[in-house]
């Protein structure tokens, strides 16, 4: 998710968080959240106790495509429902409307860890249905709904819950000295379910992470060079005045401090892990939303790890561009090379390892704003 906000980061203090036993590290960052009202729903996620609206607090802290937020909630004592906001599209930069989606799946996630929490037992439907370009009258539409059944309280704290206003896209230089624990690296490997249609490849040899950054790079240079590209984004960059309306997109000026310091290929290459999430089907909307899911749970667990984690998308959106264009489909084809299974369809990717700064949150709209 390129939600490209490089925050200048505050001193980092690592918590060690007992749930039992082992003892578990999860990296809460002193002064991680800048001032403003625009930061307001990190710091007031938990105000609501453990009822509906405190699971919708617990969505909005996801990762999400732009910083666009594209959802809204429709809330009862019984269910929770999850609405795409079509109005929020990214243009040409997202035809299919699947960052969009795919940000759903995220807030889902958390939702879920959330009610669990809270003592339901959640039971998700999916709406069908395929992600087409979206219309011109574009509106909301229902995606998915969290049925809230009563259980008894779990026994036992859950770390990802507790990491939820501490996950946060971590855009400096990774350490490229300090390898990751081979059972981290398992475990986001087998995070999907075996009757998903979902599958997660890694790649940690530092020869292959170099041609994927290379390739990244030359994939995202060609899709950010097409005009509608760059005209579909430019709504959601933001002065300070209008960071603080909106709560949402990118602050300008700190688009501009990332053309300072090292090159994208050089953030890429200082990566331990590289990964990409696939499906069966790219453009079925619910795989779409499970995979979002997937990405979510990735980064809360390298959250509770203390490990940094960034997106890195350009290969994945160059294939909608080429898509949308009506081009052969070459980045999916070079993508097919480094997984060795043209099967699977790559909806998203993602690097990560030990980071050199915390990372910092970014905007989100309040609670008030997002309820339908």
């Amino acid at each position: 998710m390129r939600r490209r906000i490089f925050f200048k980061a505050a001193a980092a203090t690592l918590i060690a968080v007992r749930y039992g036993e082992p003892c578990r590290a999860l990296v809460a960052q002193a002064g991680d959240i800048p001032d403003g009202v625009e930061f307001e729903p990190w710091r007031t996620w938990q105000e609501s106790g453990t009822g509906p609206l405190a699971i919708v607090r617990a969505a909005i802290l996801s990762a999400n495509a732009y910083n666009t937020q594209p959802w809204l909630f429709r809330v009862t004592d019984a269910a929770v429902e999850f609405h795409v906001d079509l109005r929020r599209n990214l243009g040409a930069f997202d035809p299919y409307c699947r960052e969009m989606h795919f940000s759903l799946g995220c807030a889902l996630e958390n939702a879920l860890i959330a009610a669990r929490h809270g003592g339901y037992r959640p039971a998700v439907t999916f709406i069908p249905g395929m992600l087409t370009p979206p219309p011109a009258d574009a509106k909301p539409e229902l995606v998915a709904r969290i049925e809230l059944h009563r259980a008894n309280p779990a026994t036992a704290r859950d770390p990802m819950f507790d990491a939820i206003p501490h996950r946060h896209t971590n855009r400096a230089l990774f350490d490229p000295a300090r390898a990751l624990p081979d059972d981290f690296v398992k475990k986001i490997g087998q995070l999907p379910d075996r009757d998903e249609p979902v599958k997660v490849f890694l790649f940690s040899d530092r020869g292959v992470i170099g041609r994927i950054a290379d390739s990244i790079v030359s994939d995202s240079t060609a899709f950010n060079g097409d005009p509608d590209v760059e005209r579909s984004t430019q709504k959601w960059f933001r002065n300070r005045d209008e960071m603080r309306e909106h709560r949402d997109g990118i602050l300008l000026e700190l688009r501009e401090e990332s053309t300072l310091g090292p090159s994208y290929a050089e953030f890429m290459k200082s990566a331990r892990l590289f990964g990409l999430i696939a499906v069966r089907d790219r453009y079925s909307r619910e795989q779409t939303v499970r995979a979002g899911r997937i990405w979510q749970r990735a980064h809360l667990l390298a959250t509770v790890n203390g490990i940094a984690a960034r997106p890195a998308n350009g290969s994945v959106e160059l294939i909608d561009h080429e898509r949308r264009l009506g081009r052969e489909p070459q980045s999916m084809e070079r993508l097919a090379r480094f997984t060795g299974d043209a099967v699977w369809q790559p909806t998203f990717m993602f690097y990560m390892g030990y980071g050199t700064k915390p990372a910092t949150a970014s905007p989100r709209r309040p609670i008030d704003r997002v309820q339908m």
